[in-house]
């Protein structure tokens, strides 16, 4: 496995390899990588002859006042994780390797960015469907992967790939918890111990809702208000949103019907934690 820090060393080894007929699979990340990132490389691993992964902060996609600065990084972990999930390059450029002086092109879309982690995070998916964009021109995949923990990233970037006519397949890959259930997130390192033990109460939520829907529970409110008490008797969390939409549009939804995102995103301390369900009804 080689580090490179360029997009013509990129280029020049992915083009070497579809001339050899080898297929390209590539996770994006921003590093810190967890064993939620690694089942993400393990699945391109077996899909693909090769595998890129790609360690960047992508400054784009943060707003003012977030944790640009503070975001953890560890090349050297990330690294061996790699290399024993079994990547062949790690794509570690600098924010000027990937946004030369005088950048001004962007990818924005509407509707799907306007709800959920969109309405407090303006910036965010105008700076995901930028890097992303930019990312699948440099390696040009086969297949890239990505984690349902972010499930409205997950969707934005499958419908750019649609509207956009991109060859290239999206893979979906389940949330990889803790034994307690928390979901794994690079942002969990900001957890106070308190504060980790309260943020269980995310997963929970997550199972109260998924219960109710099994139980017969069609009604959008009744499961989000239990959900939300169950979250809001934890003293620690402060609560940004906890929502039920469809998960094709984004919208806010009554009835549980089709196919739905609940979604969550929570404080505890300086962290922000995200989780969800998906389910077909």
């Amino acid at each position: 496995m080689v580090i490179l820090k360029t997009i013509d060393e990129v280029r020049k080894q992915v083009k070497a390899w579809k001339k050899e007929g080898l297929s390209v699979g590539l996770v994006p990340t921003m590093g810190y990588l967890h064993e939620g990132h690694q089942s993400l490389i393990q699945k391109s691993v077996e899909q693909n002859d090769r595998t890129v992964v790609s360690v960047f902060v992508n400054p784009m996609q943060f707003g003012p006042n977030e944790d640009l600065e503070s975001y953890p990084r560890d090349l050297e972990a990330d690294a061996k994780l790699c290399q024993e999930t079994g990547a062949d390059i790690i794509f570690n450029p600098e924010p000027s390797e990937m946004y030369e002086e005088g950048f001004c092109s962007f990818v924005n879309m509407t509707g799907l960015p306007d709800a959920l982690c969109g309405l407090t995070r303006p910036v965010h998916f105008k700076g995901v469907c930028t890097v992303v964009n930019k990312l699948f021109n440099i390696v040009t995949p086969d297949r890239a992967y990505f984690g349902q923990k972010d499930a409205q990233q997950l969707a934005i970037i499958m419908r750019m790939v649609k509207d956009l006519n991109m060859d290239i397949e999206i893979v979906g890959c389940p949330i990889i918890r803790e034994a307690d259930g928390l979901a794994k997130s690079s942002r969990n390192i900001y957890l106070t111990s308190e504060e980790r033990q309260a943020a269980v109460v995310l997963s929970k939520a997550v199972k109260e809702g998924q219960k109710l829907i099994a139980d017969g529970e069609r009604n959008a409110k009744v499961i989000l208000d239990a959900m939300k008490s169950m979250i809001s008797a934890e003293p620690l969390a402060d609560i940004d949103y906890v929502e039920m939409v469809n998960m094709d549009t984004m919208k806010s939804i009554d009835t549980v019907e089709g196919y739905v995102l609940c979604a969550m995103a929570v404080r505890f301390g300086k962290a922000r934690l995200i989780d969800n369900f998906i389910c077909n009804v």
